[in-house]
């Protein structure tokens, strides 16, 4: 499978979390989108990986997603080892990405932030003609950064999600034993976890984003790179 988009991620969840909305935007344009999670999030402390393997499922088809794996890091150590990273190449070289999505690399959680490093450099490895893969060299065209986590970074550009924003909600909450606080009160876990507030910290982020491009919801993005204009008379958002 060629894909158009993948979103590289650490756990399951962060991608619907992150950039959603976006996902869904693109498929909805007829783009083919793909999801690779690093790790099956097996250290997390609600849910097991055979449950979130299946709100994984569920959210993957809200989303319309065309291709998911995992890629079986070892959740909380996830790190740009040379193992892993051929292993990310190599799923690089099947499914051959234009435009990859990775986490900001900037982060709490350090498998957020090592999973920055190694989707970049697993993405240039893919690229070396000698390296010792299967497959035909490809490199992706363009690496988008995912920024959503963080409010008082500027992004270089956001994505309007508005007419997707129900849909994105739908696919965070598939992931019922993380997000559903009513579900665990009745189990009476008794137990406090920062993701107990993230959804509605991410809605509120998804908004905040949103207004600076006079939409409802917006997801953030930034790219290390300059981005090229051709009609600055059809550029988007008012200035004054």
């Amino acid at each position: 499978m060629k894909l158009d988009l993948l979103a590289i991620a650490a756990h399951p969840d962060d991608v619907e979390l992150t950039c959603g909305g976006t996902l869904i935007k693109m498929a909805e344009r007829g783009y083919k989108t793909g999801v690779l999670d690093l790790t099956a999030g097996e250290m997390g402390t609600r849910g097991t990986p055979e449950t979130r393997a299946k709100e994984s499922a569920l959210a993957t088809k809200i989303m319309g997603v065309s291709w998911r794996q995992i890629l079986g890091v070892p959740d909380s150590d996830v790190q740009a080892s040379r193992q892993h990273k051929l292993s990310l190449a190599a799923v690089i070289r099947e499914v051959r990405p234009r435009t990859v999505i990775l986490p900001y690399w900037d982060a709490r959680h350090p498998d957020h932030y090592h999973a920055s490093t190694l989707g970049y450099e697993g993405c240039f490895l893919a690229g070396l003609k000698q390296a010792p893969l299967p497959g035909e060299a490809h490199r992706p065209f363009k690496i988008l950064y995912s920024t959503a986590f963080v409010a008082d970074l500027r992004p270089s550009f956001v994505v309007d999600i508005t007419q997707q924003y129900e849909k994105r909600t739908k696919a965070i909450l598939a992931y019922r034993s993380q997000f559903l606080p009513k579900v665990r009160s009745k189990r009476k876990s008794g137990v406090y976890l920062a993701i107990d507030e993230l959804v509605d910290q991410m809605n509120q982020l998804a908004r905040h984003f949103g207004q600076m491009i006079d939409v409802k919801y917006g997801e953030p993005f930034l790219v290390k790179e300059l981005l090229k204009v051709e009609d600055v008379m059809q550029m988007g958002v008012r200035s004054i």
